[in-house]
């Protein structure tokens, strides 16, 4: 009998990697499609750009590393998407192209490709590109209708954010994405669509993002002296985007359902310390890094009950 050996975790699933990178692009259109609306051929560029820069880092990698390629699970398509959504429509296209060869060789490959990683590679792309080159990639434009086709031209005007200047725009506006902010997270009822596909496809569960949004929100309205509006909390920022999008990596978030709850109360709780007392008035990319630094801990303490025996320490 052969055995074969692999590097946890030990997943078992009648979906392919295909298969579900393919429903996280599908849940990833709607709020795409918004962004393009709102933001026009700057955001497309980027987006088109960002995707085609991972491929093709991916695939040179593999081909130079004598490794298998493999383009063809979608994985480095749903990283170069996440990283454009992730990124103002203002950001250079260089940025873009930067940004998608950090996360597939710096963050994926050289930890072992798909399932390696122990942080998530748009987010840490991101956070690179935010430290590496401040403004460029963290300006936000208005949004102004001037376009007989119905898209938007890109204001060259740089304002404030909702989360920057809370009650400056409507619930409608939050909700519908006619508002300052990165490609893929202005448009909310765009983000829900997504989630609700990804729920019903099963490529997610609900208990990370709900737990992640609801303690942000408890946590955003304990430190701000009650003062806090919890509708405009959530709908301002990346909040909903990175708690239904990227806290929800597979390889970077916790095994058990109870190690999954802890992720997801830290990541709230660190969102919330972030926008109350730093000057950092968003804060989801660092507390969904940080808890992924700390999944392997909690994985550690956070074990499943031996079948037929005690657990051991």
């Amino acid at each position: 009998m052969n055995f074969v050996v692999s590097a946890a975790p030990h997943l078992r699933s009648k979906d392919s990697t295909t298969s579900i990178m393919r429903d996280v692009i599908i849940a990833l259109l709607p709020t795409t499609f918004v962004g393009l609306y709102f933001f026009g051929y700057r955001a497309g560029i980027l987006v088109a750009v960002s995707i085609i820069s991972a491929v093709l880092a991916e695939y040179i990698w593999q081909r130079l590393a004598k490794k298998p390629v493999t383009i063809h699970d979608l994985s480095a398509a749903v990283t170069g998407l996440l990283l454009a959504l992730n990124l103002p429509s203002t950001a250079p296209w260089w940025a873009a192209v930067i940004g998608s060869v950090t996360a597939i060789i710096l963050v994926k490959q050289l930890f072992g490709g798909i399932g390696g990683n122990f942080l998530n590679p748009a987010l840490t792309a991101r956070a690179i590109l935010v430290v590496s080159f401040g403004p460029l990639v963290s300006n936000f434009v208005s949004t102004n209708y001037s376009s007989s086709l119905g898209f938007m031209s890109v204001d060259a005007l740089t304002v404030a954010t909702p989360i920057v200047e809370p009650g400056s725009y409507s619930t409608m506006q939050l909700l519908f994405g006619n508002i300052p902010g990165c490609i893929g997270e202005v448009s909310k009822v765009a983000i829900l669509l997504g989630f609700a596909y990804l729920l019903i496809r099963r490529v997610v569960k609900w208990n990370i993002p709900i737990i992640f949004v609801g303690t942000a929100v408890i946590c955003g309205y304990l430190f701000s002296g009650l003062s806090a509006n919890p509708l405009g909390y959530v709908l301002s920022g990346g909040l909903l985007f990175g708690a239904i999008f990227m806290a929800t990596d597979y390889t970077t978030n916790p095994m058990t359902f109870l190690g999954e709850v802890i992720f997801a109360i830290g990541c709230g709780v660190i969102v919330a310390v972030i926008r109350q007392f730093s000057s950092n008035h968003e804060g989801v990319t660092y507390g969904i890094l940080i808890m992924n630094i700390a999944t392997p801990l909690i994985d550690k303490y956070i074990k499943p009950k031996v079948y037929g025996g005690k657990a051991h320490a």
